[in-house]
């Protein structure tokens, strides 16, 4: 009871709003509203083969399965959340949008054999200058609606590249050239590695790093990621 009352009081001096209408409903773990949850715009790519994330690595790298959860739009609140996530250290946001992906690959057969997650890598630098990586996060989300281990250490960066937000394709993929290095090869060998990452755009970061991988001898690449950008 007195616990309850606590956390009305502090609801009311410090109302906790949906990051997409500003509902002050939700409680402090829930980063929007049900209603909200509901206009996220998936892609639906989950159960197809031949999607158009799959298409995006065709005659690059020799992949297995790969999704997208929802439409990355500019302005959008699928841009929102990851902005919350990446730029104003809400955690809540990872792990809510974790969870959706999680569940999303649960409950699809075409990924019913992965044996591991490898949330893609940051540099040390910047990650120690954001306090965490934001694709382990998402992936420590996927984890607690799909039980698969997490090799975080596995694969490392050895460049911190400049952002590739303004690069063509060719630019992007002479930029992420040799810039992973795979630290524990054993922990990857004759495995079914899913890839995690936060955004699809052209897929060069996710190609290098899924070459690095490839390297490994057994191994097999999948790639997942929460939002994909027209």
């Amino acid at each position: 009871m007195l616990h309850k009352m606590a956390i009305a009081i502090r609801d009311l001096f410090f109302p906790h709003y949906c990051l997409g209408c500003a509902a002050d409903f939700i409680n402090a773990k829930e980063v929007i509203c049900p209603r909200c949850k509901i206009s996220l715009p998936e892609t639906h790519f989950i159960n197809s083969s031949h999607n158009t994330i799959e298409k995006i690595f065709w005659g690059r790298i020799p992949i297995e399965q790969a999704t997208a959860l929802y439409y990355f739009n500019k302005h959008g609140l699928v841009q929102q959340l990851l902005i919350s996530l990446k730029y104003k250290a809400n955690i809540y946001s990872g792990i809510f949008l974790g969870h959706a992906l999680g569940k999303s690959l649960a409950a699809s057969s075409r990924f019913n054999d992965i044996d591991a997650i490898v949330p893609l890598p940051l540099h040390p630098k910047k990650e120690y200058k954001r306090g965490y990586n934001q694709a382990m996060i998402i992936a420590q989300g996927i984890q607690e609606k799909w039980a698969k281990p997490i090799l975080e250490k596995s694969v490392i960066r050895l460049v911190d590249s400049k952002t590739q937000t303004h690069e063509n394709r060719i630019s992007r993929w002479e930029n992420m050239r040799n810039i992973f290095y795979i630290s524990d090869p054993e922990s990857l060998q004759n495995k079914h590695i899913l890839l995690i990452d936060d955004v699809i755009t052209t897929g060069a970061t996710l190609e290098a790093c899924g070459e690095a991988i490839l390297s490994v001898p057994g191994t097999k690449l999948s790639i997942a990621a929460v939002a994909y950008t027209l």
